[in-house]
């Protein structure tokens, strides 16, 4: 199984939990996989369309999968997966 590292916001759908196991081909069955174990998961993960939400950046090994193939981007089960929600605003 991937280890799938949840940030601190969404902690409260995972019962505390920062980092969880899932199984799953590609980022979309592990997500599908957490929606089952952890229902609301993928609301707060992704649009109505069923892509990842633009303000949400998730990492298979450190590579954003945007570069990569997206939800089809493939996961081994050595892989680890962060969801890591983007941070805005800040002084210039």
């Amino acid at each position: 199984m991937s280890t799938v590292y949840i940030p601190t916001p969404l902690r409260k759908i995972t019962n505390g939990q920062a980092k969880v196991q899932a199984e799953g081909r590609t980022v979309g069955e592990i997500i599908e996989r957490l929606e089952r174990a952890y229902p609301g998961l993928r609301a707060r993960l992704c649009d109505e369309s069923g892509d990842v939400k633009r303000f949400i950046n998730v990492f298979v090994n450190g590579e954003e999968i945007r570069t990569l193939q997206g939800l089809q981007t493939p996961v081994k089960e050595s892989d680890e997966v962060s969801v890591i929600p983007a941070m805005a605003g800040g002084k210039a």
